[in-house]
C-alpha cells in the first residue's frame, strides 16, 4: 500500500510527496485508516516506526474536513480543536514541525505549549486563535487556569508517549486537563510500553478502540548491531574517545544516567578535540535546541543525552548509540538503542558495563532474550572473571493491551497542588 491508495486528500500527498514518503510503515498503514474512520486509537510502537505522521496525517485531513462542513453551514466556531499532549519540550517541538511540513499546503494555526521560557508569545499565538496546540501538561495547566486556553471545542485528543508521562510524574496533570476536555471527542493514545498503570489510564479515556502494536514490547530492531564492552568505570571516558576516533560513526548519541554525567561527558570529548555538546533537563530551551540543530546538522558529530531530553531527536540515518552508562531500567535500553536503525536504515548499538552495572545487564539480556555480544578488541577491556553475567532466563512472549474499555468523563482523581510559575514543567522529576 502506499500513500496514494490511502484516500488523502491532495494537498496532504503533495506535502508528503516533497517529504520523500510514498509508502507508509506499518504503524502509519495501521493507523492512519482507523482515526481517518473516527475511532479512538490505542498505538503500543518502539521510537522511530513513524508514529507522529501515524496520527498527524489524517488529523490534519479530518480537520480540513471540519472546516469545509463549517464553511457550508456558515459556522463560525473557531476554537481549539487538536490537543496533543507530549511529555517533553523537545518532542512536542518535533510534533509541531511534523505539523507544519505535512500540512503546509494546509491553512492551519498551530503552536507549541510548554515550560521553562517566558509565556509571553504562546499567549500571543492562542490569543490569535489556533486549531492545534502541541503542550506539555504543566504549562499547558498554568495557562488554562489563568484563563487563556479553552478546550470546549475540541474533538481531537491525543496522548503521546504516555509510559514517560507517567515516569515523569505528569498523569495527574494529564487527568486534570482531561476533566476540561468534551466528553465526546476523539482519543488517540500512544505509548512505547504498557505497565499497567498506563493500561488503566488507557482504560479510562478510550472506548471501544482499535488496537495498533506493530512489535512487541520491548523487543530490539534486527537492523541494529549490539557491541557490549566491559570496562572499568575509570576507563570508560578513554574508551569512548579511543572508539570515536573510528571516522566511521559518522554521528554518536552518547547515553549517561545523569544530567551531571551528560556535562563531564560533553566536556571531556571537547577538551580531546571532538565537538560535543550536552542536552538534559537543566539546560535553557535555548541551548537544547541549539545543540539538536547542530547534532541534526552534522556540525557536531556527538551528542550526550539523558534518556528524557533524548525524546526530540529524530535523525534516520544516526550512525551510532552508545550508552557510555547502562540504564537501570532494562526497557529504558531499548528505546535508547531505537534511536539508531530507524525507518529502514541500519545502525550500531554500543554498550559500556563496569562491575557496578551486572546487575543492570542482567536484567536488560532478560527483556531482550538474548545477550548482546562482547567486544573485546580494545585497549580498556577489563577482566570478564571480575565480569560475568548469567545469561538471560527464557523471554516470556510480549502480551498485547487487553483489558476493557469505557470512558471516564472525569479522567481520574488529581492529588496535590502545583505551583503556578512559568518553570512548571521543570519543577517535576528530574532527569
Amino acid at each position: 500500500m502506499t500513500f496514494n491508495e490511502m484516500g488523502l486528500i491532495s494537498p496532504i500527498l503533495k506535502a508528503l510527496e516533497t517529504e520523500g514518503y510514498t509508502t507508509p510503515t506499518p504503524i502509519q498503514a495501521q493507523a492512519i485508516p482507523e482515526i481517518l474512520s473516527g475511532r479512538d486509537l490505542l498505538g503500543c510502537a518502539q521510537t522511530g516506526t513513524g508514529k507522529t505522521a501515524a496520527f498527524a496525517i489524517p488529523i490534519l485531513q479530518l480537520l480540513e474536513q471540519h472546516k469545509l462542513e463549517q464553511h457550508k453551514t456558515g459556522s463560525t466556531n473557531n476554537g481549539i480543536k487538536v490537543l496533543i499532549l507530549t511529555p517533553t519540550r523537545e518532542l512536542a517541538i518535533q510534533i509541531d514541525e511534523s505539523f507544519g511540513a505535512y500540512g503546509k499546503q494546509l491553512r492551519n494555526k498551530h503552536a507549541v505549549i510548554f515550560g521553562g521560557v517566558n509565556q509571553f508569545s504562546q499567549v500571543q499565538a492562542l490569543q490569535r486563535g489556533l486549531d492545534i496546540v502541541i503542550a506539555t501538561p504543566g504549562r499547558l495547566l498554568d495557562l488554562m487556569n489563568q484563563g487563556y486556553v479553552n478546550l470546549t471545542s475540541l474533538t481531537t485528543f491525543v496522548l503521546d508517549e504516555a509510559d514517560r508521562m507517567l515516569d515523569m510524574g505528569f498523569v495527574h496533570d494529564v487527568k486534570r486537563i482531561i476533566t476540561k476536555i468534551p466528553a465526546k471527542r476523539q482519543t488517540l493514545f500512544f505509548s512505547a510500553t504498557m505497565p499497567s498503570d498506563i493500561q488503566q489510564l488507557a482504560n479510562s479515556i478510550l472506548t471501544n478502540p482499535a488496537v495498533v502494536q506493530v512489535s512487541p514490547v520491548s523487543s530490539t530492531a534486527d537492523t541494529i548491531e549490539q557491541k557490549l564492552f566491559y570496562v572499568e568505570k575509570e576507563n570508560k571516558k578513554n574508551l569512548l574517545f579511543h572508539l570515536l576516533k573510528d571516522p566511521v560513526i559518522n554521528s554518536a548519541l552518547v547515553f549517561t544516567r545523569t544530567k551531571h554525567g551528560a556535562n563531564k561527558v560533553a566536556e571531556h570529548l571537547t577538551r580531546m578535540g571532538i565537538e560535543t555538546q550536552a542536552i538534559h533537563g537543566n539546560k535553557s530551551q535555548n541551548a537544547r535546541q541549539e545543540a539538536l540543530n547542530n547534532f541534526k546538522s552534522g556540525k557536531n558529530r556527538v551528542l550526550v543525552a539523558t534518556d528524557i531530553a533524548s525524546r526530540g531527536i529524530d535523525i534516520d540515518e544516526l550512525s551510532h548509540v552508545i550508552n557510555f552508562e547502562l540504564p537501570n531500567i532494562p526497557e529504558t535500553y531499548v528505546h535508547r538503542i531505537g534511536r539508531t536503525g530507524r525507518a529502514g536504515f541500519s545502525g550500531i548499538a554500543y554498550s559500556f558495563c563496569d562491575p557496578e552495572e551486572k546487575e543492570f545487564l542482567r536484567d536488560i539480556h532478560k527483556v531482550i532474550g538474548k545477550q548482546i555480544p562482547i567486544d573485546r578488541d580494545h585497549p580498556y577491556a577489563m577482566d570478564e572473571s571480575t565480569a560475568y553475567v548469567a545469561p538471560p532466563a527464557s523471554k516470556q512472549s510480549s502480551q498485547p493491551y487487553r483489558g476493557g474499555y469505557g470512558r471516564s468523563n472525569n479522567g481520574g482523581n488529581s492529588n496535590g497542588n502545583r505551583s503556578n510559575n512559568n518553570n512548571s514543567d521543570n519543577n517535576r522529576r528530574r532527569y
